[in-house]
């Protein structure tokens, strides 16, 4: 019997159902019994990565430790089974036929008449069962993005009817997301999507084993049963997956459902200890019935879509969890402010995070919050792009260097306190060229940030192109903003804060990538506690 056991996740009816989380959520309860499990996504996209999507294209573009950009389910992953994902855990449709083109270039295919059966299967499957060659795992989670009849998605549905077929029944089995629909006119839940969705499947040559649907309203007998009959599947099969007032109630929901014990007997496996979700109970607890509310402003280029900052997000609330605390999150589009109106936009809120992103647009604004929280001694956050926003704002406020600027926004400014790095200048291609994946930091033991995470030595991720600039270094320390947090072996700044101020700090870095609902990240749990003393009305 093989070691490893594959559960594909596929989808069907509409896109944004939640494959992701419920693919996170059985890896959760797996884990919870004692097993060691992992989970990867499978993007139709023909990008390589998504590296150079514009966050309103398809979200947050997350980055894993081994410098990787990759779709943000990883994110929800990681945020769920605390344990870091790789490239591994990322296959594009580009990356893949990217792959087959170059071996085909270097004549690995011998001259033969490359296809999409059997070379892109093929690789996708190689692609597919690598993460079961290089780690011990015993259970391999595969998301596969979009929807069942998608043209984009043919290839890897031919490519996990061929391993479901290689692998056995035993050893590889298919979880099918779809949406039954409430008809408020009727009063009735609609089955039929769901026959259609499975009917779909079945054309490719897969069967469901397993059916999980999404519904606002309860299922009944009467309706698993039915589609169970339908399509093919035992009704103990049939799984409900009602709407929640959070993402993280949904392992909770499906360890109801028994998901988790029907996966395991499908695959003919012991159900090893009960899953223990004592912890997970306790932190969905604190998010449903805080003790305290307040109120943050996100200020940032992409606030239209919500999955542009989702780790900011997530990270927010596992922050508030920890404080006991429901932290209301407006989110403010950087264009919006100025110099005239900043105070009534931002003036009601108890913290301003700054966040991160690319381009001169809406950077104005950016500065303009920086300087309002810095003038206000308002809990300020900076991100990446924020933190070079603090650096530009202090430059021109505080050190009167007039026009001062970075080199991504202004190429001819007289103090390019933020520049292009070093490495970076010769740099023509955009995908996945930037200072990308986990540095090391050094923090001085004489500042707020070491006493935040309580060690010297750290490591976070990092997606960016453009550093301080350290020629200016001793003109900023001098002033009182000091580089708290440097790179070892580059000197390159990757912590900046203003003692005398109530909470200021900027990272280059982005810390919201390692936040998990084990292990909150330090900063923004820190960030949470000082915004909390700042009383404002309506909080």
């Amino acid at each position: 019997m093989p070691t490893k056991k594959y559960i594909f996740v596929t989808g069907g009816v509409a896109s944004s159902l939640g494959k992701g989380i419920i693919s996170a959520s059985l890896a959760k309860l797996l884990q919870a019994r004692g097993f060691s499990v992992t989970i990867q996504k499978l993007d139709p996209y023909i990008n390589v990565d998504p590296g150079t999507l514009n966050p309103y294209e398809h979200g947050e573009c997350y980055v894993t430790n081994d410098g990787a950009e990759t779709d943000l389910d990883l994110g929800h992953y990681e945020r769920f089974i605390n344990l870091p994902t790789t490239q591994d855990n990322n296959i594009t449709t580009g990356s893949v036929y990217q792959s087959v083109i170059n071996k085909e270039r270097k004549g690995d295919y011998l001259g033969k008449t490359v296809q999409v059966i059997p070379h892109i299967t093929d690789e996708i499957k190689r692609r597919i069962k690598v993460l079961g060659t290089k780690h011990n795992f015993d259970f391999i989670i595969t998301e596969i993005g979009g929807t069942v009849g998608d043209i984009e998605s043919q290839p890897y549905l031919e490519a996990i009817r061929q391993l479901k077929w290689e692998l056995g029944s035993e050893n590889a089995i298919v979880i099918h997301l779809t949406l039954v629909p409430f008809l408020g006119a009727s009063g009735e839940l609609k089955t039929k999507p769901t026959q259609h969705s499975v009917k779909l499947l079945l054309e490719n040559g897969i069967q469901p084993d397993i059916l999980v649907m999404r519904t606002e309203k309860p299922l009944n007998t009467d309706i698993r049963k039915k589609v169970a009959l339908f399509c093919n599947v035992d009704i103990s099969s049939v799984i409900e997956s009602i709407d929640a007032s959070t993402i993280y109630e949904v392992p909770l929901m499906m360890k109801k459902e028994r998901l988790d014990v029907i996966t395991l007997k499908k695959l003919r496996m012991p159900e090893g200890k009960e899953a223990d979700l004592a912890h997970w109970k306790k932190f969905v607890d604190k998010v449903k019935n805080p003790l305290k509310k307040t109120r943050i402003a996100l200020v940032g280029k992409y606030v239209e879509l919500p999955d542009s900052y989702i780790s900011i997000s997530e990270s927010i609330v596992h922050a508030g969890a920890v404080n006991d605390c429901k932290v209301s999150v407006t989110n403010i589009h950087s264009e919006n402010i100025n110099e005239s109106n900043v105070e009534q936009l931002l003036g009601d809120f108890s913290g301003i995070i700054v966040a991160p992103g690319f381009g001169s647009r809406g950077v104005e604004g950016k500065i303009a919050a920086v300087r309002f929280a810095r003038q206000n001694n308002i809990p300020f956050f900076g991100i990446c792009l924020g933190l070079q926003c603090a650096v530009i704002e202090f430059a021109r406020s505080v050190l009167k260097m007039t026009g001062a600027n970075s080199r991504e926004m202004d190429r001819r400014t007289p103090y390019p306190v933020i520049d292009l790095m070093e490495e970076q200048k010769g740099v023509i291609d955009k995908g996945g060229t930037m200072r990308l994946g986990a540095y090391d930091c050094t923090i001085d033991e004489k500042s707020r940030v070491y006493e935040i995470y309580k060690k010297k030595n750290i490591r976070e991720r990092h997606r960016h192109r453009y550093e301080f600039n350290n020629q200016y270094l001793d003109e900023y320390e001098k002033a009182g903003m000091k580089a708290s947090g440097m790179n070892p072996e580059t000197g390159l700044v990757e912590i900046m804060e203003i003692p005398d101020h109530k909470w200021f700090i900027g990272v280059q870095f982005h810390p919201e990538y390692q936040s998990t609902v084990l292990k909150p990240h330090p900063l923004f749990v820190d960030f949470i506690k000082s915004v909390l003393t700042i009383k404002k009305e309506d909080n």
